[in-house]
C-alpha cells in the first residue's frame, strides 16, 4: 500500500459514506491495476483471495479518466455477476483500448468475510495523471 506521494501501490482516501480508491504505478496500466486492488481491499483482504480463475474484460474511452471509471466498473460488474472476488490484475492499455485480466475465486463468505459491496465507480475525485516524479496516479470514489 502506498499514499499519493509514495512508490507504486494502492491506498484509500476518506469520502463521506463512500470510499476513495487510489492506484499509483510506474505507468498508467500499473496505476489502474493498483486502483482495482484498492477497490477489492475495501471488500475483503487481498491475501484471502486465491487467483484460481481468470476473467478477461475490455473497455474503450478516449479520456484516460473515463477509461479508469469504465475499468473499475467492469471489475465491479464481474464481481457482482460472477459472485467472485479478484486479487490479481493485469492491464494492457493501447491507445483508447484497455484489456484487463483479473484472477480470483468465487466468494466464500466465511473465509473472505466481505464487508461491503461496491455499487459503482463514480466521477467524484476522478483523476488520472502523471505526477512530477514520473509515477502515474489513478483515483476515484467508489459508491459502496
Amino acid at each position: 500500500m502506498a499514499g499519493e506521494t509514495g512508490p507504486p501501490g494502492w491506498s484509500h482516501f476518506p469520502h463521506q459514506g463512500d470510499v476513495g480508491v487510489r492506484g499509483i504505478g510506474r505507468d498508467m496500466a500499473e496505476a489502474f491495476e493498483n486502483a482495482a486492488r484498492a477497490m477489492t481491499e475495501v471488500v475483503a483482504p487481498l491475501d484471502t483471495i486465491r487467483p484460481a480463475q481468470s476473467v478477461t474484460v475490455s473497455c474503450r474511452a478516449a479520456d484516460p479518466s473515463i477509461l479508469l471509471l469504465d475499468w473499475l466498473n467492469e471489475v465491479i460488474y464481474a464481481m457482482a455477476t460472477r459472485s467472485m472476488l479478484f486479487s490479481d490484475f493485469r492491464v494492457g492499455i493501447e491507445g483508447e483500448a484497455l484489456v484487463g485480466e483479473m484472477r480470483g475465486e468465487p466468494v466464500e463468505p466465511k473465509r473472505h468475510e466481505p464487508s461491503v459491496e461496491p455499487k459503482g465507480a463514480t466521477l467524484t475525485e476522478l483523476r488520472v495523471e502523471q505526477r512530477p516524479d514520473g509515477l502515474w496516479l489513478a483515483q476515484c470514489v467508489v459508491d459502496v
